[in-house]
């Protein structure tokens, strides 16, 4: 874990006035206290695309990311499975000429396969503090609403206890030739979320969806990180 360096990132978000991390800060938080994401690279310059698509490796997804928009699909920033340079360069100035002229660049990222998808989140509440929420993520997020909710800090036995309240829970088991998830990492995600809230009292919310379960392992595709002052 490294709180500092979590500390530093949403310090310079503050500093700027600014309430909410994009999503290259929000992972790179993540990533500190040691939640998996998404391999990616923030681009700001067409030339940088061809080194960065490399070091990824195709295929790819490509999304403009600014902290001052938060529902990239709706604004048409997100271009998947990107198999070759010309489409990388195509992909870059769609989504460059999307942004107009909002602060940010395009990540490219990694392209994560697999057809189980959870939500994990943060958020504060005025009575109880920063609570930890689990369930069904993707599009079923919204229309289902099943997940559940624990109060943090998390044990071990609360983290597990939440996926087994779902009423979907079954989707974590082996099932039609997928892996059982790696209940063990899910937990750790969540424990650790709960950590971000005890450890950093600016840190309002938290939204993960999708984190998609790659075989067993689960990966942070999308993260939001809401901030107050």
């Amino acid at each position: 874990m490294n709180r500092e360096s979590a500390e530093k990132i949403i310090e310079g978000a503050l500093g700027e006035g600014r309430k909410v991390l994009s999503e290259y800060e929000s992972k790179r938080v993540l990533e500190a206290y040691g939640i998996p994401v998404t391999r990616e690279v923030l681009v700001c310059e067409e030339k940088d695309v061809p080194r960065a698509a490399a070091e990824i490796g195709y295929p790819l997804v490509m999304k403009g990311c600014s902290a001052e928009i938060a529902h990239k699909t709706e604004k048409g920033l997100i271009r998947v499975d990107v198999r070759t340079s010309a489409e990388a360069l195509a992909a870059f100035r769609e989504i460059k000429h999307g942004l107009a002229g909002h602060k940010g660049g395009v990540l490219i990222q990694e392209m994560v396969r697999g057809r189980r998808e959870l939500v994990m989140g943060l958020t504060r509440d005025g009575q109880f503090g920063p609570c930890v929420m689990f369930g069904l993520g993707g599009i079923f997020t919204e229309i289902l609403k099943d997940i559940a909710f624990r109060r943090a800090p998390l044990s071990g036995d609360d983290a597990m206890a939440m996926m087994r309240e779902i009423r979907a829970h079954a989707i974590l088991d082996a099932v039609r030739g997928m892996e059982a998830a790696d209940r063990d990492r899910l937990a750790d995600m969540l424990i650790s979320l709960g950590q971000i809230g005890m450890d950093i009292a600016s840190v309002l919310e938290i939204d993960l969806n999708p984190v998609i379960l790659s075989g067993k392992d689960p990966i942070v595709v999308d993260a939001l990180i809401v901030l107050s002052r």
